[in-house]
């Protein structure tokens, strides 16, 4: 008799023990983030790299919290949240992320429209319509056991990025050098990008992904209970979040420094400081960097996007699923879930839909960063208290190195919006 298989099982390889954290990770990359991290690498240079390597242990920090929250509980961040505080809480919480989500939405279907175009010719425009949806087919119709392995093979698309690098011409002593002593300048302008780039790297979707995919996977593997009521699974389920999320988040950090960098050692260095969107800095890299580093990029904003736009609209509909305690989950059929499914499609339709109005992509894909950037504040609050609570948590509320992380997150979050206003104001 064959044994169940678990998703924690020994026998598994790295690549198999990788999922939420890789994936989650990986999203993070998205062709809105491609787009900010190649305005702030095109417009300062050098000066913005050391971003990469303070986001990397904060996002650590919180993206461990959310999971954990998610393995031990058995619920997602909203329905975890609509228990234990005030509904208006809950409901502007995830009012602003459906915001956020869908201008991104927008954004990234829209950038791989453009990307496309760059590639093969045809219309932009019609390319975001068909990667709407395709991604909007794949959540509703692909069983999750067969969509997860998907999602997780398109993170491979972001090392297009570390082979972009390799291509030009980099002057590595110089770039240690800056991004370990950087010229940080005191602007309204620098402010608002620091604020964007932590917006787009430690985002509220990422947050909300993350628990409600550990939960999808507990409830996918057979054997597998929420880990308050099988305390006996915690070494290995923890052990595992704790090695998925450091490789998924570094893996994160990685590309997003890259993409800062081809733009800083290539358009900045050569005058072109003004960079708007992800499709753009591609076509601006072909006289600068060659056809192939053309190439490679203008196709890794199709893959990340791929990989992106889904995991956008599914943080948006569990979100929203759980606020109103609606069954959830991509592992249900439509029929089960309607609510989540609907979600889902008003989200990523309604994204693909503003891709044909007047409202500005550019403008609008910048301050949606903005927006997350400041969202993000009092949400990481909300699931630093809910991660100490033993009412919530039971023996396994967080605790040591990974409270202070998580904490000094929020901390940092918040004084760089701060920082933003205080600038703002002057």
């Amino acid at each position: 008799m064959n044994k169940p298989k678990t998703v924690l099982s020994e026998n598994q390889s790295i690549w198999e023990k990788l999922g939420p954290g890789l994936i989650t990770g990986a999203a993070d990359d998205d062709p809105s983030g491609i787009a900010t991290y190649s305005q702030v690498g095109s417009a300062f240079g050098y000066g913005m790299l050391w971003t990469a390597f303070l986001t990397l242990p904060l996002m650590i920090g919180i993206q461990s919290v959310s999971a954990h929250i998610g393995r031990v509980t058995g619920d997602g961040l909203a329905a975890n949240i609509r228990r234990r505080y005030s509904p208006w809480l809950l409901h502007g919480l995830v009012g602003l992320l459906l915001l956020a989500n869908t201008i991104n939405i927008a954004a990234d279907v829209g950038a791989m429209g453009a990307a496309l175009r760059l590639l093969v010719g045809g219309p932009a425009h019609w390319y975001a319509i068909a990667f709407g949806v395709l991604s909007l087919t794949l959540q509703v119709f692909v069983p999750f056991p067969r969509y997860a392995p998907l999602l997780k093979g398109l993170t491979l698309a972001l090392f297009a990025y570390v082979g972009t690098v390799f291509v030009v011409k980099v002057p590595w002593g110089d770039v240690l050098y800056r991004t370990i002593v950087p010229s940080v300048s005191f602007t309204m302008e620098y402010a608002v990008g620091v604020v964007a780039v932590f917006g787009t790297t430690i985002s509220p979707y990422l947050f909300f992904w993350q628990a409600s995919q550990e939960v999808e996977e507990q409830r996918a593997a057979k054997g597998e209970e929420p880990l308050k009521k099988a305390p006996e699974q915690a070494r290995r389920s923890l052990r595992r979040i704790k090695n998925d999320t450091y490789v998924g988040m570094g893996f994160s950090n990685l590309i997003a420094f890259f993409i800062m960098l081809t733009a800083a050692v290539t358009l900045h260095q050569h005058g072109v400081t003004d960079i708007q969107t992800s499709s753009q800095a591609a076509q601006a890299l072909r006289p600068l960097a060659g056809e192939f580093a053309f190439l490679l990029f203008a196709a890794g904003i199709v893959g990340s996007g791929l990989l992106a736009v889904p995991i956008l609209a599914g943080s948006a509909a569990y979100a929203a699923a759980e606020a109103f305690g609606w069954p959830i989950g991509l592992g249900r059929q439509l029929m089960q879930a309607r609510g989540f499914y609907a979600i889902v499609t008003v989200a990523t339709l309604l994204g693909v839909a503003l891709n044909f109005t007047p409202i500005d992509p550019i403008k609008a894909l910048f301050w949606s960063a903005v927006i997350n950037g400041v969202t993000a504040v009092p949400i990481m609050v909300v699931i630093m208290f809910l991660s100490a609570r033993s009412d919530v948590m039971g023996r396994f509320a967080v605790k040591g190195r990974l409270k202070v992380l998580g904490w000094l997150a929020t901390a940092v979050m918040a004084l760089a919006v701060l920082v933003m206003v205080a600038t703002w104001v002057k």
